[in-house]
């Protein structure tokens, strides 16, 4: 399942994905560096009802926002993460298992940890400014 958009029509993108994605609430999303991870993924949470400031976890592994209804979601940033030990030793995987959002960049090193009810985003670049989102369904397609 494939969508189409320029970087001006991210919200359509975010609201397409939201009704794209039925019930899943895990959701990986793969690109290359500088593909719109982050910006599709504050697209999504604003949708959600989230008007914190968002900014990549680069750093500091997962940021966590509130919705208006003060539902949790979570938003993890995998790549500086060396093995999966790493990845265990923060609590992954509780919240894989919270039932909220967990909206994950680089999520390979996360591959054999992920949950069947997973998903996956793959962002691929256009010409100029567009860009393609593909949902993958775990388990039968896999990252």
């Amino acid at each position: 399942m494939e969508f189409h958009y320029a970087l001006h029509e991210i919200e359509q993108a975010a609201l397409w994905l939201i009704a794209n994605i039925g019930d899943r609430k895990i959701i990986c999303f793969n690109a290359e560096m500088g593909a719109g991870k982050t910006t599709l993924i504050k697209a999504f949470c604003t949708i959600l009802g989230i008007s914190d400031s968002m900014n990549s976890p680069s750093f500091g592994i997962v940021n966590e926002y509130l919705t208006q209804e003060n539902n949790k979601v979570f938003h993890f940033d995998l790549y500086r993460i060396k093995n999966q030990d790493e990845l265990l030793s923060i609590g992954f995987e509780e919240y894989l298992q919270s039932g909220n959002y967990c909206l994950i960049e680089w999520p390979q090193i996360a591959e054999q940890i992920l949950q069947d009810e997973s998903m996956a985003i793959v962002l691929l670049h256009g010409t100029g400014s567009s860009r393609t989102i593909e949902l993958k369904f775990y388990p039968d397609e896999m990252l």
